[in-house]
C-alpha cells in the first residue's frame, strides 16, 4: 500500500492511495496520523475520495531525522576510508525536508552535492530494541536525497552543519509499506542530475540495514512511529569526481527507488535564499 500527505482544495490531509485515487485519512498529515496510532496497512479506514491532489513530503513533522552516513561499500571506496564496524550518524531537523517537487532553494555561493537515500519510517516506539523488534517496527520506506553543503560540512569534522540545511532534502513521493517492497532483496536506487545519471547501486549492498540501524539508534535515543532514519548514498556523489562536480542553478536533481517512487526537484541557487 502506498500512504502519503496530500494538499487538495486548500488543506492538507494524510492519504491512502488506491485503485480509484487518493482517499482521506483522518489526520492532517501522515506525521500526525502515524503519532496518534495509526497503522499504514489494510486496517486503515478509508476516508472520502479527493480531487485536486497535490503529492507533499509524506512526513512533514517526524519528531527525530537521523541519517547514515558512509552505508555503501562504494562510497565508503570513493572517500577513502575503511569499512565501518558502527554506523556514522548524523542528525537533521524537520525544517530540512521538502516535498517530492519542490525547489531547493541555498545560497549560490555554497558547493551543493547530491545524494540518493532510501529512507525507512519508523512505525512503533523502540528503545534497547534486538533486530527481529527493529524490522517489525518499519512501517514502510519512502525516497530522501540528503542534499549537502559540502564546503560547509568539511569546515569541521563535524558534519551537522553541511546537512541540516533548511528546506534542502527532498522527500516522498509515498511512504510504500513492507509487504509491496523489500529492500534486502534490493531496489535499484539512482540519482540523475539534468538527465544525467550519477548514482546506481542496489539497497542490497547496504553495509548497515534498515533493521540493524533502528536497533543501534534505538539502543541511545527512543524512536516513534513517524521517524525517520535515512540510509546512505551509493557510490557517484560529486565532491568524490575528479574534477568535482557541484549542482548548479537550474538543474533538475532526480532521485529514484525501484518500487517506492521518483522525486524531481529543480535546484535554485540565489544570492538572496534567506529561507522563512
Amino acid at each position: 500500500m502506498q500512504f502519503g500527505t496530500v494538499a487538495t482544495r486548500g488543506t492538507t490531509t494524510a492519504a491512502v492511495r488506491t485503485p480509484d485515487g487518493w482517499r482521506a485519512l483522518p489526520a492532517p498529515d501522515l506525521s500526525a496520523y502515524l503519532a496518534a496510532g495509526g497503522r499504514l496497512d489494510a486496517s486503515t479506514p478509508l476516508g472520502d475520495l479527493l480531487e485536486d491532489v497535490e503529492v507533499l513530503a509524506p512526513l512533514p513533522h517526524p519528531g527525530k531525522v537521523v541519517c547514515c552516513g558512509l552505508n555503501y561499500a562504494e562510497h565508503i571506496r570513493e572517500t577513502g576510508r575503511e569499512l565501518p564496524t558502527h554506523p556514522t550518524l548524523f542528525a537533521k531537523y524537520a525544517d530540512s525536508l521538502v516535498g517530492p517537487g519542490d525547489d531547493i532553494c541555498l545560497p549560490a555561493d555554497v558547493d551543493v552535492d547530491w545524494e540518493a537515500e532510501l529512507a525507512v519510517v519508523v512505525g512503533a516506539p523502540l528503545r534497547g530494541a534486538d533486530r527481529a523488534t527493529a524490522a517489525a517496527a518499519i512501517a514502510g520506506w519512502t525516497v530522501a536525497n540528503d542534499v549537502s553543503v559540502r564546503d560547509w560540512q568539511y569546515r569541521t569534522l563535524q558534519w551537522f552543519q553541511g546537512k541540516a540545511w533548511d528546506r534542502s532534502t527532498p522527500t516522498g513521493p509515498v511512504v510504500v509499506t513492507p509487504d509491496e517492497v523489500d529492500p534486502a532483496a534490493g531496489l535499484t536506487i539512482t540519482c540523475r542530475v539534468d538527465g544525467e545519471e550519477v548514482q546506481r547501486d542496489s539497497t542490497k549492498t547496504l553495509v548497515f540495514d534498515a533493521p540493524d540501524l533502528l536497533a543501534y539508534i534505538s539502543t541511545f535515543t527512543v524512536l516513534r512511529p513517524g521517524d525517520l532514519v535515512l540510509t546512505g548514498t551509493p557510490g557517484g556523489v560529486g565532491t568524490a569526481r575528479d574534477p568535482q562536480r557541484f549542482l548548479a542553478d537550474g538543474e533538475v536533481l532526480e532521485t529514484e527507488v525501484e518500487g517506492i517512487g521518483l522525486l524531481r526537484n529543480t535546484i535554485r541557487l540565489t544570492d538572496d535564499s534567506v529561507q522563512t
